[in-house]
């Protein structure tokens, strides 16, 4: 019992012994350097890694000052934490020159090799492997992987060195046919041109590493693991794992009603959408939109992509949006945008843009003294478009930042409509400029393995002495500010902010909370600043068949009470194929 006392008092005392040293910063080292330099030193750390450390650093620093042999010769421990070296320098050198020796000149130009760097001053190992690896990285990139580069012709004069830069670029490597291992069936040509891994160019490592980052932000494709590249013949075969994503959708529901305006004819409402991706393996998408919710008002969009048009790095994207609001008014919007890929991140576009507008009845405005805010135009406009992507999956987010920046000017003309008294467009200037701009950033964060947050925001601003009702920005619905019909507000400038805390019960499925809230502005009928606000629930479902969606919300704006009356319930299923 006795000896049982004593053991566990000597444990308590070596483990207060152990908790006092760790909570004080015990931790000490004491340093001698001798030879070419003298020096002597102590410190105190938190812990024995950053002591460690500190010594790794202390010797490289020495070889930097031109003592390339300098090492640790002793260690000498004093109890368990506290330790004495002793580090040896050795003679210091200098160069005395580094010739370019057999380096082409391109080569030495692109490296910025500048021989005064390597004249007079002391050996830095680490300046002369920085060059080095410039050398060979270059080298890597325009063809030549198996580049090797070393020193030549040394000569040890005294303290100082002379050597002489000995390269061997290696055989020509050019970029053979890509090979997808996975189960996609896009054709290999057309990731050749996506990636700029083009048979018979160069072969570049370069390339081979950013397209990992292009073929992540192609939706309709899933990277499952890291592309491997084999060498044969001095050709370079890169082996992508690619499978296909089920993201084709098809969507939709018709609904057949009495017309309670025309008797005994049936009115046809309902939604269609239908979302075509990469189409023969070749990267074209083609999308379909129809809505209709009552007797007059419906809405269509059509989008069809051509990528990579003649063999060229161009995208040629064409649109057409009919927007139909009850009996007002008539809407076309027709886009022809023809993108870039600057890098993986990175999409540029630029696009022409043709807006129509023209009234559909005009009966209401037979006794206006003035201009309605409605009216017939045309608006020609010309722009260009940039997003910025760092999301780790495009169709599936979790990390990473969107961010797009849309800006257009042109030229706007009001028609005079015939079935409005003329007198109305007495002094009114016709033909206007005018121009608009869009921006959103969206950004995804994952805080642990199943709890997220998404934290975006949107705005923009069109701008004209003659703004009409029918071309200001749409907001309302799923896609902006929830708990609001669809294209519910009229807006000439707006912004609006979303945080959503989303907790994953699945890899693609996740319960949502959300909070929406925003303020625009309507220069054309002068109401002051609606600051509309959103908040709810609901839930995202990954199933074999496709993507199920609840959410519920309730909105509050100038002309919409907060009310569980005024609720909305946005729901559908997308079928995926």
């Amino acid at each position: 019992m006795v000896r049982r006392r004593k053991a566990v008092c000597l444990f308590l005392s070596v483990f207060s012994w152990i908790g006092t040293a760790l909570a004080n910063d015990t931790f000490k080292l004491s340093y001698t350097i001798s030879g070419g330099k003298q020096l002597t030193g102590e410190e105190v750390f938190p812990d024995s890694v950053s002591r460690d450390r500190f010594i790794h650093e202390l010797v490289i620093g020495l070889q930097r000052e031109g003592f390339p042999f300098s090492q640790v010769v002793q260690k000498d421990a004093h109890g368990p934490f506290s330790l004495h070296v002793s580090i040896q320098t050795g003679t210091r050198f200098e160069w005395l020159e580094l010739a370019q020796g057999n380096l082409d000149e391109s080569l030495h130009i692109k490296s910025g090799l500048d021989p005064r760097r390597f004249r007079g001053v002391p050996l830095d190992y680490t300046s002369l492997q920085s060059f080095f690896d410039a050398i060979l990285n270059d080298s890597e990139n325009r063809g030549y992987p198996f580049a090797s580069i070393g020193l030549d012709s040394i000569r040890v004069d005294g303290q100082q060195i002379k050597a002489s830069i000995a390269f061997e670029s290696g055989p020509r490597i050019t970029f053979d046919t890509l090979k997808i291992t996975g189960n996609s069936l896009t054709r290999p040509f057309f990731l050749a041109k996506v990636t700029n891994l083009v048979p018979g160019e160069p072969f570049s490592q370069e390339k081979v590493d950013r397209s990992i980052g292009i073929l992540k932000n192609l939706p309709y494709l899933r990277v499952v693991g890291k592309p491997s590249i084999s060498f044969q013949n001095e050709e370079a075969t890169v082996y992508f794992p690619l499978d296909d994503r089920r993201i084709n959708s098809l969507d939709g529901i018709i609904g057949l009603l009495p017309n309670e305006i025309e008797n005994n004819k049936l009115l046809v409402t309902g939604q269609f959408d239908l979302a075509l991706y990469n189409v023969s393996g070749k990267g074209r998408d083609y999308q379909v939109s129809w809505q209709r919710l009552s007797q007059y008002s419906q809405n269509l969009r059509l989008m069809a992509t051509e990528p990579l048009v003649l063999g060229s790095g161009l995208d040629v994207k064409g649109s057409f949006m009919l927007l139909k609001e009850d009996t007002t008014f008539l809407n076309r919007d027709f886009k022809l945008d023809v993108g870039y890929r600057v890098s993986s991140s990175v999409y540029l576009g630029f696009f022409s843009r043709r807006q129509t507008g023209d009234l559909l009845s005009t009966e209401k405005f037979s006794t206006a003294e003035e201009l309605p805010a409605v009216a017939d135009f045309r608006f020609n406009n010309y722009g260009m478009n940039i997003s910025f992507n760092t999301v780790d999956d495009i169709f599936f987010p979790k990390r990473g930042i969107l961010s797009s920046f849309t800006f257009g000017l042109g030229n706007k003309r009001i028609l005079q409509n015939t079935g409005l008294d003329q007198s109305l467009y007495s002094g009114l200037d016709l033909h206007t400029f005018q121009h608009y701009f869009q921006a959103g950033m969206t950004y995804h964060h994952l805080w642990k393995r199943q709890l997220g947050t998404v934290l975006a925001v949107h705005a923009g601003q069109t701008a004209n002495q003659n703004l009409l009702l029918n071309d200001l920005f749409r907001l309302g619905g799923l896609k902006s500010i929830r708990g609001f019909n669809e294209n519910y507000f009229f807006a000439s400038s707006y912004a609006y902010l979303t945080l959503e805390p989303r907790f994953y019960f699945d890899t693609s499925s996740y319960f949502l909370t959300f909070v929406d809230a925003g303020a625009m502005d309507n220069s054309v009928t002068a109401a002051e600043r609606e600051f509309p606000y959103s908040f709810g629930g609901g839930f995202s479902m990954q199933t074999k068949g496709g993507i199920f969606k609840f959410v519920y919300a309730l909105g509050k704006s100038a002309s919409q009470p907060l009310s569980f009356n005024y609720s909305r319930i946005h729901f559908g299923f997308t079928g995926r194929f």
